[in-house]
């Protein structure tokens, strides 16, 4: 059998509100945001006294939202830390996002049984006929850029033409 994992216990959670502007002055305007990514890990290794820290999605979004030379001077942050040592933050007012559970796969066995299992009754016309609409759904459409040369060098021909025309005319 499966063993189910087991969910960490919280430890500890608190509610920080994070001094950045002090570290990121001290940085070229260049790297102002990821110092004050690295100043949120800092505040957090010391204050929570993990081992290790995992930024969420919400938290990285706000720092970045002003783009890499203009990050927020303070910064409000949820962070909880488990009995692993793990400290997660995410931004006060966060979405909480659930894990996505993962599939179990079956054993080789069950799947060459399931596949012997299955009755071949259809007749082979229909088969065919399912066969070429899938063939059709499967061609994909051209690549732009390709459709972008190709008309560029028939309007090309076609002015080469016109011209040649009018030469002749005139």
């Amino acid at each position: 059998m499966a063993k189910k994992k087991e969910e960490p216990k919280v430890v500890l959670e608190r509610t920080y509100n994070i001094p950045l502007r002090i570290e990121w002055l001290k940085v070229a305007k260049y790297r102002r945001a990821k110092k004050a990514v690295k100043a949120v890990r800092e505040f957090l290794f010391k204050h929570m006294k993990a081992e290790e820290v995992k930024l969420g999605k919400y938290l990285n979004l706000e720092l970045w939202k002003h783009g890499i030379k203009n990050p927020p001077h303070h910064i409000k942050v949820n962070a909880t830390k488990d009995d692993k040592g793990l400290v997660k933050a995410e931004i006060v007012g966060a979405p909480v996002e659930k894990e996505p559970e993962k599939k179990e796969k079956k054993p080789k066995e069950e799947k060459e049984e399931a596949k012997k299992e299955k009755p071949k009754t259809e007749e082979p016309k229909e088969e065919t006929q399912e066969e070429e609409e899938i063939v059709e759904k499967s061609v994909k459409p051209w690549p732009t850029w390709l459709l972008v040369v190709i008309v560029t060098v028939l309007l090309t021909i076609f002015f080469i033409y016109v011209r040649k025309k009018r030469e002749k005319l005139g």
